[in-house]
């Protein structure tokens, strides 16, 4: 069945862990009829909330993976995604909103911006997608939506304006006042599916007005219209609307809405604000590359009758086999189509084509531009583009954050062994940040991610979903090397074996570099090196990236400046210049006083106030420095920057200098030179003996 693609909404619904937005996403569903019955997330009936579908969600009362679903909505289309809260799943958030036009923020009244709402925020900009924001329990004590209003300005730089006013708040919050319409909302029923729409409160009319004047104010900047009404007081909720709209669409105003997803009040003009406000796919513009044309942009269009061009942004391998969710940009796919995956050229037929619902599915005929489906039976990768009859397009990639902690993995028997293979490589095919190596000197699997838990919940699956016991060693650090000085190379590469020999020289000087992980400078004159050697040198000096002298790490930061060398009519070849160009680095990174970097973590801790000095010991005992923080009315948040070496185990110290009532959440922030006392640990523990200096 064909869709309008004005009626058709793609949403995302994100925030800080804990905000509520399981809990919304459940009520919206309920609203839409989707489901017959709220269930809460840990709720005590045991069934858990719907897009909570993993028994390690329902256990841990967390999303692991984002979820996808579809509903109607006053005759509109509307794909919803909810992802997890927790930044070690924020590639669920990443690809997520890579697909989506627009997206609800979702924030607690009481905490306002939290530390993981900001890393959201940064990735709704990446991905330029619109947002609304919506203040969640608004009756829990200390709520207040206008501040958390005023924290979208100041705190994430967000042109945040009031479309409603609280009636009431905390313990006395009973519904909403519609600053468009100038009405009041009130939610009955035993799931407040009634809505009792009245005049406002007289005692709160002055406030909603004044209110209504500043959304007028700020709307009618994208609106010519509403500004010539605002001026003759002729200001129609049509106008207001739209003005408002083209403001969300220019990613210049945040449209601040409110109410109680546990307490089933706010939802539906929530919805109403998704289909008034938020894009449809024709309105977010789409850019892919000609891979025949020296990827030259191409604009693309929903238009149902053009080139089939849509983009795989997970994979779930399934009880009925791998289950690939893509969304259709532009054409047209069905149910027995050909297309071609872009990146391997291969003719992919289309079989089994389904709208998920979280764990369920609804099998269907075709899918349109700007619509959010699963296909089975195929084999690819994320981030891959299917294209059908014309140009070889792909759309850009997403961004993957590299991971920052390893763990070593070992099965208990030959059985475990084959099932942990099996598990590995389909966690790393669905995940892009969880990543798999051996350990070259003590044949170990490593595997690698975003943080404890991550590689937590994906040991526990290896034994739950593929019976696979394994053991697992201690946490490993992603260190990295990187120079500290200039330094200066001069290397002649010479050997000579009866036939033609081998000959190169490289001068040049390796020097530090903060703009980026490596740059190769080609500072030749006089084609002392011939043009067909600079690639091979280039090469050469890349070799010695992988594994730096100090401890073994990757090096970074190094830009390689090549000034001179020579070559041999005869002798000279790639091979020799680029076994020279490593040799070189080799020989010149211990005289560039090489020193050891580390992960540095944004550590965000709240709890309530009493505690605010429990917690400042906690971070600097493990070498952090307290970046800043805020005490609000009994609950304060302390943000520092710590190493993630220090960091294993904080959860369980957090608990116990503070009664369990504190919780924190981190991310990478950035690599930075260690201690020396930490340096000379990690030399030894690495058996280093170059007895090399690393000038930290």
């Amino acid at each position: 069945m064909s869709i309008d693609i004005q009626r058709v909404r793609n949403i995302g619904i994100s925030a800080h862990i804990d905000s509520g937005k399981t809990t919304l996403t459940e009520r919206i569903l309920f609203y839409t009829q989707k489901i017959h019955a709220i269930h809460d997330v840990r709720g005590k009936d045991g069934v858990g909330a719907t897009m909570d579908h993993m028994e390690l969600e329902r256990e841990r009362g967390i999303t692991i993976t984002s979820a996808s679903t579809y509903v109607e909505w006053k005759d509109h289309h509307v794909n919803i995604i909810d992802t997890p809260g927790h930044v070690d799943f924020t590639i669920e958030v990443e690809r997520a909103l890579r697909v989506l036009d627009g997206a609800v923020l979702v924030l607690c009244a009481v905490a306002g911006v939290q530390s993981q709402s900001i890393t959201v925020d940064r990735q709704m900009k990446r991905y330029k997608v619109p947002r609304i924001a919506f203040v969640n329990k608004c009756d829990r004590s200390g709520a207040d939506p206008k501040k958390v209003s005023a924290a979208l300005r100041d705190k994430l730089g967000l042109n945040s304006v009031l479309m409603q006013l609280p009636i009431g708040l905390e313990e006395k919050f009973e519904g909403v006042v519609d600053l468009v319409e100038m009405k009041a909302i009130y939610f009955h029923g035993e799931n407040g599916e009634e809505m009792e729409i009245t005049d406002i409160p007289a005692e709160m009319l002055g406030e909603a007005e004044g209110a209504r004047a500043e959304l007028i104010d700020a709307a009618s900047m994208f609106s010519d219209k509403l500004m010539e009404a605002a001026l003759e007081d002729q200001a129609t909720p049509e106008l207001i609307n739209e003005a408002v709209r083209n403001g969300v669409l220019a990613l210049e105003l945040t449209p601040v809405l409110m109410g109680s997803a546990y307490k089933n009040k706010g939802v539906q003009p929530l919805m109403d604000a998704v289909i008034a406000l938020l894009p449809c796919p024709d309105d977010i513009p789409i850019e892919a590359v000609d891979l025949d044309n020296d990827n030259a942009p191409m604009e693309l269009v929903s238009d149902t009758t053009k080139q089939t061009v849509a983009y795989v942004f997970k994979l779930d391998e399934g009880r009925y086999g791998q289950l690939t969710f893509i969304r259709v940009y532009q054409g047209t796919l069905s149910k027995g189509d050909t297309v071609w995956q872009t990146r391997t050229g291969k003719k992919i037929k289309i079989g089994r084509l389904v709208r998920m619902h979280a764990d369920k599915m609804e099998d269907i005929v075709s899918a349109d531009a700007g619509d959010i489906v699963g296909l089975f039976g195929i084999d690819c990768h994320t981030g891959d583009t299917f294209v059908g009859e014309g140009p070889r397009l792909a759309m850009t990639s997403m961004y993957v954050p590299e991971p920052v902690i390893s763990l070593s993995v070992t099965p208990i028997d030959s059985k475990a062994q084959t099932n942990m293979g099996k598990a590995l490589s389909r966690f790393t095919k669905e995940d892009p940040t969880f990543k798999v190596g051996l350990d070259q000197e003590s044949g170990e699997t490593i595997v690698s991610g975003m943080g404890e838990l991550h590689l937590e919940v994906y040991i526990e699956r290896m034994r739950r979903e593929y019976n696979a016991e394994v053991e697992t060693g201690a946490p490993q650090v992603a260190y990295r090397e990187a120079i500290s000085r200039r330094a200066d190379f001069d290397y002649i590469h010479k050997k000579q074996t009866g036939g033609s020999g081998q000959y190169a020289k490289v001068v040049g000087y390796l020097e530090p570099y903060d703009e980026g992980e490596y740059e190769f400078v080609n500072n030749i004159r006089g084609a002392r090196i011939p043009t067909e050697y600079i690639g091979a040198c280039d090469k050469g000096f890349q070799k010695g990236l992988p594994k730096g002298g100090l401890i073994g790490f990757p090096v970074v930061g190094v830009r390689v400046i090549l000034e001179d060398g020579n070559s041999h009519a005869v002798d000279s070849s790639d091979m020799a210049f680029m076994t020279a160009s490593h040799a070189a680095f080799r020989e010149c990174y211990k005289k560039a006083k090489p020193r050891i970097l580390e992960p540095v973590m944004r550590v965000s801790v709240e709890g309530p106030a009493e505690f605010q000095g429990a917690i400042y010991r906690s971070l600097m005992q493990r070498r952090g420095v307290i970046a800043g923080s805020a005490d609000d009315g009994g609950f304060t948040r302390v943000d520092g920057d710590v190493p993630l070496a220090e960091m294993f185990g904080y959860s369980t110290d957090l608990r116990s200098a503070t009664q369990g009532k504190a919780e924190f959440t981190m991310e990478f922030s950035r690599y930075a030179p260690v201690p020396r006392e930490v340096s000379e640990e990690l030399l030894k523990e690495y058996g280093s003996n170059k007895g090399q200096e690393d000038g930290s």
